[in-house]
């Protein structure tokens, strides 16, 4: 055979391969995950949603194989962040940790650069959890009720901080305001860090953060915890009462998710989900969601997606019940 048609020959072979490999579905792709992954905190560091996703991270990370790298992407009360994950390839490296804001952003907003339902592919709810209504120790506010008073006796003269428009703390105080019927100013900033510099400085007199946020400087006594937002007598810090014991009706709890963009494979978004299951049993994330009053409720995409709607459609007639607008 001449050296020509030997070369034809190899060349056919050879194409012939790739028509098999090419033929066979995923044979010339890497297995998920081969690279490292990002995981979006629509928040700025430092604040208990960060802190949450870098604990998560770690034994996420060793059960996948490759590292997560938290990135945070803070602004617009989680827009920005969620945009972020929006426009992301649904391939599975970049996913969202989301809160409450998820739930109440279409309400609150007219128009967002996403549609929230369609953008997003749930993995599963993390955990729900309480928020603190915490002062500083020599603030002269010892309960709701002196809150409610000095507040209607200087209505706009007091403020409280939040990590952004719509996010828990924000819809914490303005439910507080509809339903105690008292005009307490609202101070937005890019995360939990920075709000709650201001409140130890005493530039804003009050915040509801979460306890991931919050505890430490409970422990070192450099914030007072003076009530919580859960139901009457479920409270998560022994105590401290609840808002609903001056304020009937005051109950909410806030979450956290994961979300990945639409479209993702579900095989990929498989893979996170037993990510997060071996993560929710590693004993320094479990210890960590204790001291912060997390309640761990991992389950499947179904439930959190169900779990998302309810509170969307609670959390739109609150808003409008209250005409609760971003500022």
């Amino acid at each position: 055979m001449t050296d020509h048609r030997v070369g034809r020959l190899v060349l056919m072979l050879a194409s012939l391969g790739l028509a098999i490999v090419g033929a066979i579905p995923g044979a010339a792709r890497a297995e998920y995950p081969d690279r490292p992954i990002k995981l979006v905190v629509p928040f700025s560091p430092g604040g208990g949603t960060d802190l949450i996703a870098r604990t998560l991270a770690k034994p996420m990370a060793a059960k996948l194989g490759q590292s997560i790298v938290v990135e945070n992407k803070a602004g617009a009360g989680t827009i920005i962040g969620s945009d972020a994950v929006a426009r992301s390839q649904p391939d599975g490296y970049t996913f969202l940790i989301a809160t409450l804001a998820h739930s109440v952003n279409p309400s609150l907003h007219a128009k967002l650069p996403y549609d929230t339902e369609k953008a997003f592919a749930p993995v599963t709810l993390i955990g729900t959890y309480q928020n603190i209504l915490v002062v500083k120790p020599e603030s002269p506010f010892q309960t709701v009720d002196d809150i409610i008073k000095a507040a209607k006796a200087n209505p706009g003269k007091y403020t409280y901080a939040s990590q952004g428009i719509g996010t828990s703390a924000h819809l914490a105080g303005e439910l507080l305001n509809n339903l105690a019927h008292i005009e307490l100013t609202h101070i937005p900033y890019k995360g939990a860090g920075p709000a709650l510099t201001d409140v130890l400085g005493g530039q804003v007199d009050m915040m509801f953060a979460s306890s991931a946020a919050v505890s430490g400087f409970i422990a070192s006594k450099s914030l007072r915890p003076i009530a919580v937002t859960g139901a009457k007598g479920q409270t998560q810090v022994p105590g401290v009462p609840s808002v609903e014991e001056t304020v009937p009706g005051y109950v909410f709890d806030s979450w956290y998710g994961l979300y990945v963009p639409a479209k993702t494979p579900k095989p990929v978004v498989d893979k996170l989900l037993e990510a997060v299951k071996f993560a929710a049993q590693d004993p320094d994330f479990l210890k960590r969601a204790q001291d912060e009053g997390l309640l761990m409720r991992v389950g499947t995409p179904e439930e959190l997606d169900a779990y998302v709607k309810a509170d969307t459609v609670r959390w739109r007639k609150v808003v409008t019940e209250n005409k609760i607008k971003p500022e």
